[in-house]
């Protein structure tokens, strides 16, 4: 595709939101915006698969702006077009879902501004080409997007979600910068083109390596970097949550993928161990992290972190691979990521639409105050109940997929040479295998506790469904989840000229295969059918409720229903999420989040009620932020005299500071 157009699309954009500014009071402005964004989301979109399928066509287009000597670069190649199919899909049904949603909005004036020029910042990253436009880019959408967190500055705990949101993006920033200080190197070469000429020491290739991660991964999520995310996804509006977590992390993924695998040149075995290592780790401590939550949006943020921990370990197998001279199976980890990057953010953004839509009926995010929801919200519940199953892996759906890619690349590392890759390759396998089954536990938990058994409280009990713009999103990303799961071959195929560019190899053709079947490597190994596993389900699941329903004895019998027990109706007798998770947080949790279970049962005859409190520590913000931060507070404490030096004792210290510059110059070799 000409990247002038998608330019175009990106002004577009960026016009909306002083127009907004300017007009918020009229009415209905809200649909008028998310009309707008709705279909120039849509040619972007189009404007990425176009340029996706005909790669031929890739452009680049240099603006008189930013550095007088650089100029403003954009480029756009097949990897581009991906992750700009990825970000305009995610904005087109964020849109869709807001024209409804949206009319619930308490804080309209505070969001309309930011959401066109959000989309328009992450959008702008994708197309960057030199070190400038990207990082400009990369702060102007995370400062968009802070906005958006705390549009909602009134509610508890919004505003702390914003600064240590803040904080860990101008943190990640600066790793950024410096990464590409060193690829830019002596001459200061800083756009891309330049950067693949780079021949770097084997020092500052690790170096650059480390910043990446770094940069990108406090971005994305990735353990230990991921401190923010579970304060700020849920603390936005919904529709803006939905493209947090769905589809922001992505622009990080690209980040790290454009820096590691394009500009960074010819990899190292030992590039990949601490990838691979920080994607088991990321992938099992965020799913853990999320079985202990009570409120849906940090369930689905820690989730998140969870699916990040995948994509980091396929692309640290595909680097891993690609270094030991596996073309074909460097195609397929790297092509399992990215389709896995393709799957997230379809079913990460239904499960945030479905936890607004429940929050706009029912004014609580807490899964303990649900309950019973599949009676007063079936259409909700189906689309919610469809994301639990991707999400989780299960067949027919697109996670199964994209997670099944992975572990039949994590099945070729016996053919490596290096022993270090050897050892932690598989223990990688077996926390990814962890984490997929505690995935499924999680949302039987998110899902049975919101959505089934009887209403808990009066606010459950009142609920009603959400208009028809807000569950037309909803289907339209299921049934995306669906199709992805019954036909990826045509998802696969439509990767490989990425793979191609980056790895060397492509995954075999796929669609021309019989009966749409995947076979990753060769069919004597494995192979998949998604659609016969679906019309398999379907056949059987319909022949079950005939037989049921018209070929059992019509005898009318009644009985009462099994009570476990507990034979009073009352809702106090369903499992709660927090007894749901017991087994596991005794498990893991009490060594892993120093998880307390404090109880106060009250002496005989008092009518006060027995309590159960639950305490949970995480182990990551006390043991590195927390120590950090007192000892920037030390720091700066020390440092408050110099706000009291006199006139005459300031220039003093600027020209000591510029004597030390001068010393610093002349003996740098």
């Amino acid at each position: 595709m000409t990247v002038i157009y998608a330019l175009y699309g990106i002004a577009a954009l960026l016009l909306l939101a002083p127009v907004v500014a300017l007009l918020g009071g009229l009415p209905r402005i809200s649909d008028i915006l998310y009309g707008s964004v709705l279909v120039v989301a849509a040619a972007l979109c189009a404007f990425g698969l176009n340029g996706l399928l005909l790669p031929a066509q890739s452009s680049t287009v240099v603006l008189p702006l930013g550095l007088p000597w650089l100029g403003a670069h954009f480029h756009v190649d097949a990897l581009s077009s991906f992750f700009i199919v990825v970000v305009n899909l995610g904005g087109v049904t964020a849109s869709l879902f807001a024209l409804g949603y949206g009319r619930h909005e308490s804080e309209p004036r505070r969001v309309l501004p930011f959401y066109p020029a959000y989309l328009a910042g992450m959008n702008l990253v994708l197309l960057a080409n030199d070190a400038f436009s990207f990082l400009v880019s990369w702060e102007f959408m995370s400062l968009t997007s802070w906005a958006l967190v705390i549009a909602h500055h009134r509610e508890p705990g919004t505003l702390r979600a914003g600064y240590v949101y803040l904080l860990m993006a101008g943190f990640g920033t600066l790793a950024l910068l410096l990464a590409f200080g060193l690829l830019a190197g002596p001459a200061g070469h800083y756009d891309f083109d330049s950067m693949h000429n780079a021949h770097l020491t084997v020092g500052l290739a690790a170096l650059v390596l480390v910043l990446a991660l770094i940069g990108t991964g406090s971005k994305a999520g990735l353990v230990p970097l991921h401190v923010w995310l579970p304060l700020a996804h849920p603390a936005a509006p919904s529709h803006v949550s939905g493209l947090m977590s769905g589809v922001m992390t992505k622009v990080a993924i690209y980040g790290f993928i454009r820096i590691v695998f394009d500009l960074l040149g010819t990899p190292d075995w030992w590039w990949s161990l601490p990838i691979l290592g920080l994607g088991g780790i990321t992938a099992t401590l965020g799913v853990l992290y999320a079985l202990m939550q009570n409120d849906l949006k940090r369930v689905l943020a820690y989730s998140t972190i969870e699916n990040i921990g995948i994509i980091f370990a396929a692309l640290g197998l595909a680097l891993a691979f690609k270094a030991e001279d596996m073309p074909t199976a460097a195609a397929l980890a790297f092509t399992a990521g990215l389709f896995h990057v393709f799957n997230h953010s379809l079913f990460k953004s239904l499960l945030f639409f479905g936890a607004g839509a429940v929050l706009t009926t029912t004014n609580t995010r807490d899964i303990e105050q649900l309950g019973g929801l599949i009676h007063r919200m079936p259409q909700t519940a189906l689309a919610f109940l469809i994301g639990c199953a991707a999400i989780s892996a299960l067949p027919p759906f697109n996670g199964f997929v994209s997670e099944w890619l992975v572990f039949q690349a994590i099945l070729q590392s016996p053919q490596v040479a290096s022993w270090g890759l050897k050892l932690i390759v598989p223990a990688v396998g077996a926390l990814l295998a962890l984490s997929a089954a505690l995935a499924a536990t999680c949302f039987v938990r998110a899902f049975g506790i919101s959505f089934l058994g009887r209403a808990r409280t009066a606010a459950a009990s009142n609920a009603e469904e959400v208009d028809v713009s807000s569950l037309a999103a909803m289907y339209v990303l299921a049934a995306l989840c669906l199709m992805a799961g019954t036909i990826p071959g045509l998802f696969i195929d439509t990767l490989a000229p990425i793979s191609h560019a980056l790895v060397g190899s492509m995954m075999p053709h796929q669609t021309g295969l019989e009966w749409l079947t995947i076979v990753p490597i060769a069919e004597s190994r494995s192979s998949y059918n998604g659609l016969l596993v679906f019309v398999f389900v379907t056949l059987s699941g319909s022949i079950g409720a005939f037989a049921i329903h018209r070929l059992a004895s019509d005898r009318l019998r009644r009985g009462p229903a099994w009570d476990c027990g507990y034979p009073d109706a009352s809702p106090a007798t369903q499992y709660t999420a927090s007894g749901f998770a017991q087994p596991i947080r005794r498990v893991f949790g009490a060594s892993i989040f120093q998880a307390r279970e404090t109880s106060v049962m009250p002496g005989p005859g008092s009518i006060a009620p027995a309590t159960l409190a639950v305490s949970l520590r995480d182990p990551i913000w006390d043991s590195i932020f927390t120590p950090v931060a007192s000892f920037v507070s030390f720091i700066a404490d020390r440092l408050n005299i110099l706000q009291f030096l006199t006139i005459r004792r300031y220039l003093s210290l600027v020209m000591a500071a510029l004597v030390l510059l001068l010393l610093m110059l002349a003996i740098w070799p």
